[in-house]
């Protein structure tokens, strides 16, 4: 006869059975934890990579939304510029829009007296790039824009060093007017400002957009580029651009910073390889421990199947335990890798490697993310993943007959 035994029953005898070999419950409790904590604090860091990278590709001059004259990515000169009319502004809520800005911006070559150089010049409104892009808190030498009227010119700190001029001293900017013709431009450097990475400083140079617009004698602009409060925001700015600005281009930073956008796409997939990895290999530790259990109880399993346990319930108990410890070390996993992470919250300084650092365009800086998500998908995948492990101890204690059982156990 078969006997059903209580739920209740099951749980109290695998909560049981885990205390019977404490030592090596013990190490693979603590295996588990340590495998918690690693994925959490790598997944952090590998999020803080991941938004940094968003951040400084929306905040080099990208935005999130931006509209252009269609044939500008392809030819980006003055005469691809558009008019806006003075009353104008983006078609989105207050809730969603950080901030928007007009740029003129037009490629150039820049001399002094002893070097040139080509750059991007971008007349801008200083006021508008505090919440824009990274000329708003970019550390500056000298002295930074003072309005969109400012005649003077802002340059990086690599392109100063190249043309072997400082700041207070005059240089020329030769670029294209509306009118067809080239232009002449002399600009006395305000200051140089000292960017993430060195291609940020040698590409742009910076004047006032009204004084810019004066020089190039136009009254258009070539971009408006606006910034949203969520990164999730973009879809409904994108749809309500495109219905406000007809005849207009509008991208995403995706579409702007292609490969910006893959890198940002792959890191998720990042974490889920490393993920893996780290469980797959906690896996083996726990299929071994729990088959040496199953092994270790083949008397007491086949004396209990003598008994009337059912085929299930030997199923049910092995996988009780393995749930058991794996919610114990998942816990205590996810609490001491949310203590490393908020210990690591101001992030692992970098600057030592500053040169490396700045040739991979990245932060000086390394600051975890942690996101509620990633602890809800580590949490559930580390369970299934563990009881997926636990079902072939499963089977080999159900395949255990009881009279063979009680044999090997005398």
């Amino acid at each position: 006869m078969r006997t059903r035994l209580p739920f209740k029953l099951l749980v109290q005898l695998g909560w049981r059975n885990l205390w019977r070999q404490r030592r090596r419950n013990l190490i693979l409790l603590a295996a588990i934890v340590v495998a918690v904590a690693t994925v959490s604090l790598t997944c952090a860091f590998i999020r803080g990579y991941q938004y940094d990278m968003m951040e400084d590709a929306v905040r080099n001059l990208t935005g999130d939304v931006k509209i252009l004259s269609p044939g500008y990515l392809d030819d980006p000169s003055i005469e691809q510029s558009f008019a806006l009319a003075k009353d104008w502004k983006p078609d989105i809520p207050e809730t969603s829009l950080l901030g928007w800005t007009t740029r003129v911006r037009v490629p150039a070559v820049v001399m002094s007296e002893r070097e040139t150089r080509g750059i991007q010049l971008v007349g801008i409104d200083p006021a508008d790039e505090r919440d824009q892009s990274f000329v708003g808190d970019v550390r500056v030498v000298g002295e930074r824009l003072r309005d969109t009227n400012d005649a003077r010119i802002l340059l990086g700190a690599a392109l100063v060093e190249q043309l072997h001029t400082e700041v207070g001293r005059r240089v020329v900017v030769i670029t294209q007017g509306a009118d067809g013709l080239n232009r002449e431009i002399g600009y006395r450097v305000a200051g140089s400002f000292d960017a993430e990475g060195t291609g940020l400083e040698k590409a742009y140079a910076f004047t006032g957009r009204a004084a810019l617009q004066q020089r190039l004698d136009t009254q258009h602009v070539t971009e408006v580029s606006v910034r949203l409060k969520k990164e999730a925001q973009g879809v409904a700015a994108d749809a309500a651009l495109k219905r406000e600005a007809s005849g207009l281009e509008v991208l995403s930073w995706r579409e702007l910073e292609p490969l910006a956008g893959a890198m940002f796409e792959f890191a998720d997939t990042a974490i889920l390889i490393w993920f893996f990895a780290m469980m797959i290999a906690l896996g083996f530790g726990l299929v071994n421990t729990l088959i040496t259990a199953v092994m270790e109880r083949v008397r007491e399993l086949g004396m209990l199947r003598a008994l009337g346990m059912r085929p299930l319930q030997v199923v049910m108990q092995v996988l009780i335990e393995s749930t058991l410890i794996l919610v114990l070390g998942l816990g205590l996993g996810l609490v001491v890798g949310v203590g490393l992470i908020e210990y690591f919250g101001a992030g692992i300084d970098l600057s030592r490697w500053a040169a490396g650092i700045e040739m991979a365009d990245m932060r000086s800086r390394m600051v975890p993310r942690l996101l509620a998500s990633d602890l809800v998908l580590i949490s559930w995948l580390s369970l299934v993943l563990g009881l997926i492990g636990s079902l072939y101890p499963a089977w080999r204690a159900i395949r255990i007959r009881p009279l063979d059982a009680l044999r090997r156990g005398t």
